[in-house]
């Protein structure tokens, strides 16, 4: 029998497990860990990252063209990824895999060997990977803007590290950051897929049953005393790059949704958002214009990007505070705030229909130490919102004695 919500169950080392039956040839895997950049020390910046490359390169059983092959010889997908956070292993493939794909997650992430060539090599793919974000000021101005938001804390850096740091690692140095930070019981895995409960469990059981317990009493350090900056840099580019924003609530406070809310309505993925509208469709400054929110486990960010022409770059900023002071001045109609709901309940109705996506929410939810949050427990949280709350949230993000502001200079034609 096929569950409509998540089963919840603990194995004995600790690691958690949630699985959701959906009928249908596709099913989805992560095992999700909560270790990401801000648990690292100074002189680690890069490893979480690291080790979420270095995973996948040899284990006890299994060579690195053996593990990459497993999935994708039988038309599955193999995937990972590092947050300030989280480092993440996923994978979707043909429901009829579970076993092999449960087997092959459990010899990665407990049995992995690290071989120093396999190292050196994987150092030459991040190194390539840092200098393309440095090619990249779209990129590159994210980062900067964090760092500046949140200097002298974990959060400020950079997820890949930096090329000397890259450059520097060990094999021994992934095996004490792992020991350090990679606890069973700050593991989740989780499935969506055509099977039961019950044989989920049965599987991980016979894969990730035997693994001994490893519990770390790991605090992170809260972020403090942020302070507003604001910075001018030159680059040659055709395009002027600039981002404001500031401080947001975290993950877990009841004002997320609001915000989630507020953030689509600024400059979200909608082209009807009213950066899009203005900015772009009505002026023609910029063809990349968009804000974001990012909530963190105890803060968040919310901010506006946008690449312009040189010669439109304070035009644009000056348009971005016009329409951040109206969302701090004025409420939203009553049909311009059923259609914000309508927008937002879509949007994600559309990204949970992949199941991945949904399964990642899921799972960084619990994470969090937060509930799962299923599609009717969204619907209802967004038809909760007023136009009241909208306006409270604007004014608290969006104090411009608050916000910080970053600028890449391009140059003029």
């Amino acid at each position: 029998m096929l569950e409509n919500k998540y089963t919840e169950s603990v194995l004995p080392n600790g690691i958690r497990l949630i699985h959701k039956g959906k009928k249908g040839e596709i099913a989805h895997l992560v095992l999700m860990v909560e270790t990401g950049t801000r648990d690292e020390l100074a002189h680690e910046n890069g490893l979480a990252h690291f080790v979420e490359h270095t995973i996948f390169k040899g284990t006890v059983r299994r060579k690195a063209y053996h593990i990459l092959s497993c999935l994708d010889n039988v038309g599955g997908d193999l995937n990972a990824f590092t947050t300030k956070e989280e480092t993440c292993i996923q994978a979707t493939f043909l429901k009829q895999h579970y076993q092999r794909s449960l087997d092959l997650f459990a010899d990665i992430a407990f049995h992995s060997t690290f071989p120093e060539n396999e190292l050196a090599k994987e150092k030459e793919v991040i190194l390539d990977e840092i200098n393309s974000y440095l090619d990249s000021p779209s990129d590159e101005i994210y980062d900067l803007f964090e760092e500046m938001v949140f200097k002298g804390h974990p959060l400020s850096r950079n997820i890949l590290g930096t090329n000397d740091l890259v450059k520097g690692f060990k094999r021994q140095d992934i095996l004490d950051f792992m020991a350090h930070n990679y606890s069973t019981d700050q593991m989740i895995l989780a499935s969506i897929g055509d099977i039961s409960f019950h044989e989920f469990e049965r599987l991980t059981m016979k894969y990730f049953g035997d693994q001994p317990a490893h519990l770390i009493n790991k605090k992170r350090e809260v972020f403090k005393n942020y302070q507003p900056e604001r910075r001018i840099a030159k680059r040659n580019n055709h395009l002027s790059h600039c981002i404001i924003g500031g401080l947001a609530p975290e993950f877990g406070s009841p004002l997320r949704m609001p915000i989630v809310m507020l953030n689509n309505v600024l400059g979200g993925p909608a082209m009807s958002s009213r950066l899009g509208l203005n900015i772009r469709e009505k002026y023609g400054f910029a063809y990349s214009i968009e804000s974001q929110y990012t909530a963190y486990g105890d803060t968040g960010l919310i901010n506006v990007y946008m690449g312009v022409d040189p010669d439109s770059l304070e035009k644009a900023i000056g348009l971005v505070y016009k329409e951040i002071d109206k969302l701090c001045q004025q409420k939203l109609g009553t049909m311009q705030l059923q259609h914000a709901k309508q927008q937002l309940i879509g949007q994600v109705a559309l990204s949970y229909e992949s199941g991945m996506n949904e399964l990642l929410s899921a799972t960084r939810s619990l994470l969090m130490g937060e509930p799962i949050e299923y599609m009717d427990d969204i619907i209802r949280n967004v038809e909760e919102v007023s136009a009241g709350d909208l306006l409270e949230v604007a004014n608290q993000v969006f104090d411009k004695k608050q916000l910080s502001q970053i600028v890449f200079e391009g140059f003029e034609n």
